[in-house]
This record gives C-alpha cells, sequence and structure tokens, in this order.
C-alpha cells in the first residue's frame, strides 16, 4: 500500500510541474505576450475610467461646497479687455 501512494505522489507531482512549465513556456511565446499585453490594456483602461469616475465625484464635491451651479460656465470671459499695466518711470 505504501508504494502506490508514493507512485500516486510522485505521479501527480510530475503532472503538477509539467503543467507549471507548459503554462509558464507559453506565457513566453508570441501569443502569450499578446494575451499579457492585452490585460494590461484593459487593466489600464479600467484604471482610467476609475480616475474620471472619481474627478467627476471630486467635482461634484468642490461645486458643492462652493455653491456653484452643475450647469454654470465657468470658462474665461474672452470677450472683456484687460486694462493696460501701469508703467514704470525709469529714473
Amino acid at each position: 500500500m505504501k508504494r502506490v501512494f508514493w507512485i500516486a505522489l510522485g505521479a501527480t507531482a510530475g503532472v503538477l510541474v509539467v503543467r507549471k512549465l507548459t503554462k509558464t513556456a507559453h506565457s513566453y511565446t508570441p501569443d502569450g505576450l499578446a494575451e499579457r499585453a492585452q490585460g494590461l490594456g484593459a487593466s489600464l483602461r479600467y484604471f482610467a475610467d476609475e480616475v474620471r469616475a472619481g474627478m467627476a465625484e471630486r467635482e461634484i464635491e468642490l461645486r458643492d461646497a462652493l455653491g456653484i451651479e452643475e450647469n454654470a460656465d465657468l470658462s474665461p470671459n474672452r470677450t472683456t479687455k484687460r486694462s493696460p499695466r501701469p508703467r514704470r518711470s525709469a529714473g
């Protein structure tokens, strides 16, 4: 009975090692690298979406704290003229 146990244990360990080596070897093939790059791209898109959502949430918080209406136009008014700077006298 002891021999059967050790043979089964050895066979299981051998199968697990071969599967791990095959998986590792596949990760360095062109297809494996493409899969990893695709996963990285998806992660970056998810991160960017989360950042945008956080920015929008923070903007709402700031507008609420400052009492600014949601649809208020905050762009600078380009039609107003600035008064010229006073010149300093040389002397």
